[in-house]
């Protein structure tokens, strides 16, 4: 069916609403946008669509030919965090020279047409969990929440919650937290529940934690966990926290945390992967499969389009394919290359 350009601008209202959505409940998502294409392909430059962290594509840029490797991009910057242009060419790496930021694909299809598009992925604030009622906790609060990190305070006891915290929690266990957004865990309590609150969130999964001590307070620190926590994870532990900048004031030691936080933010953002994602796999590692009734490259990773016969799984690159398949599977096998 041919969309009308009043259908096409309903589709980009409906999916900058769906963007608008999946941004306030905090789930990370992928927008895909035609920047260029070369006759003939049925995606023209200023299409969309969004892809979410479990493969679900919502939108259009592109055909069966194209949806593989936007899916398989769109799912590795999801992991990694970075914006880049995909090129889908018939020539694959062979055609047009590679411009740094751009991943090149093959165009599967018997097709001269070729596609640029850019793929930016918007993930949920990072969190910062403080712990403690220091003064550098407090600045680490101020300074955290003007940088746009979405902060949580961890001050068992304490009589309120500070202004500047996203949460408050009155305890020490973050829960299912560093599971909803990429987490760092900076411990600032200053000897008072240290070893607790570096265990909790070890045991929570959070990649890096940040404490605020000396090296020898540290070492005591460290042994006496190694009797309760993998040695593995002790080694998430950074001491003492932040850049040797000869920071001496709160102020300042807060800096110099956020200053290394953002020198390793490719290092504890990667390691987040959200709920429910579908594994990011290397386009050279991808297994493929070839569609038993137009000869297409598939990758089964990717692709809605399944069937089963005498035991095994087939893969088709469209409903049409698999419907013809059904019908008749003897015959398409038959003529399909082993």
């Amino acid at each position: 069916m041919t969309r009308s350009s009043g259908d096409r601008t309903q589709l980009g209202r409906d999916l900058f609403m769906l963007a608008v959505e999946l941004r306030e409940r905090g789930i990370p998502f992928v927008l895909a946008t035609v920047v260029w294409s070369q006759s003939p392909t049925s995606a023209k430059p200023g299409a969309k669509g969004i892809v979410t962290a479990d493969g679900a594509l919502f939108g259009w840029v592109g055909g069966s030919c194209a949806q593989p490797a936007v899916m398989r991009e769109a799912i590795a910057a999801l992991h990694d965090g970075q914006a880049r242009i995909l090129r889908i060419d018939p020539a694959g790496a062979e055609g047009a020279p590679i411009r740094p930021g751009v991943v090149v694909a093959p165009m599967t299809c018997h097709s001269e047409g070729a596609l640029e598009i850019f793929l930016e992925p918007f993930l949920p604030a990072a969190q910062l969990l403080i712990y403690g009622e220091s003064p550098v906790a407090d600045a680490l609060l101020r300074l955290g929440s003007a940088m746009g990190y979405y902060v949580v305070a961890f001050r068992p006891g304490a009589p309120g919650a500070p202004a500047e915290a996203n949460e408050w929690v009155d305890g020490l266990d973050p829960g299912e937290r560093p599971r909803r957004r990429p987490s760092v865990a900076i411990v600032a309590s200053l000897g008072a529940y240290d070893e607790d609150a570096i265990e909790a969130a070890l045991r929570a999964g959070v990649p890096l934690v940040e404490l605020v001590a000396s090296r020898k307070r540290f070492a005591a620190i460290r042994a006496a966990l190694a009797s309760t926590v993998p040695g593995e994870l002790l080694e998430r532990v950074k001491a003492p926290a932040g850049l040797d900048i000869g920071a001496t004031s709160p102020e300042e030691i807060a800096v110099s945390v956020l200053a290394e936080l953002i020198a390793r933010k490719q290092d504890w953002r990667s390691a987040w992967r959200p709920e429910g994602a579908v594994a990011a796999v290397p386009e050279e590692a991808a297994a493929e499969a070839i569609d038993p009734v137009c000869g297409m490259t598939v990758d089964p990773r990717t692709t809605r389009h399944v069937a089963e016969y005498r035991g095994q799984r087939y893969y088709f690159c469209c409903p049409a394919c698999r419907r013809l398949f059904e019908t008749d599977p003897e015959s398409y096998l038959a003529s399909t290359p082993r």
